[in-house]
């Protein structure tokens, strides 16, 4: 089980290395087996996303909220800030960008992954076009459909089952994250929050109960 500090993003020293990414051990097992199946599909499975720590997140975050880094609307299209409140900005952001200190990403059990074959890392945009029918991953999605339970992983955030928009490309490795989601203490995450430099501070901490619950512990199930 990880400690507070590796919850939050705010300690690596239990990850280990893979295609430049830090992962949690087993995860980085399993992930490398299943890697290895799809393979013999035509699949080229790759990360793109492991393991992002809490800096990175504010970073992404604060990008963000400061409108220097595009905000995406539910059909990915850039909105503008502009007028907006922050409340409003908030509920943007959490979309497609975790909360940091709250994003699974942080556990080193939840991965972004492509496929090779039909797309160059530096062309990816993580969209759900390129996962879809047609996309330069939509082999790679209907094969994770199928066959990624078989090594532990699954896709956390589903359409009608959990906060965070649906994400074909992010995959959780269950027999690990799930003991870590149900450890998740709310207050750990504040006083993160707190000793932190993130945008809107104020408003997420008078909403994080809300915050948490809808887009920490609403998750699709995993399989049984």
């Amino acid at each position: 089980m990880l400690n507070s500090k590796a919850t939050y993003g705010l300690n690596t020293s239990r990850l280990v290395e893979h295609q430049g990414h830090k992962l949690e051990r087993r995860t980085r097992d399993a992930f490398i087996e299943m890697a290895r199946a799809a393979d013999c599909y035509g699949v080229t499975l790759q990360l793109c996303s492991g393991h992002r720590d809490f800096k990175r997140q504010v970073k992404i975050w604060n990008s963000k909220a400061s409108g220097k880094r595009p905000v995406l609307d539910l059909k990915s299209r850039a909105v503008s800030l502009k007028g907006k409140s922050a409340d409003e900005i908030i509920d943007l952001i959490l979309l497609w960008s975790a909360l940091p200190g709250a994003s699974r990403h942080h556990w080193g059990t939840d991965i972004d992954v492509f496929d090779a074959t039909g797309i160059k890392q530096e062309d990816l945009k993580l969209v759900t076009a390129e996962y879809s029918r047609g996309g330069p991953c939509a082999n790679l999605h209907l094969w994770l459909l199928e066959h990624a339970a078989e090594f532990g992983f699954y896709f956390p955030f589903q359409q009608g089952l959990s906060g965070v928009s649906p994400e074909p490309w992010h995959l959780s490795y269950y027999p690990v994250s799930n003991g870590i989601l149900s450890n998740f203490d709310i207050e750990g995450l504040r006083q993160t929050l707190i000793d932190s430099n993130i945008l809107f501070k104020d408003e997420i901490l008078s909403r994080l109960p809300a915050l948490t619950q809808e887009y920490v512990f609403k998750v699709a199930p995993p399989p049984e």
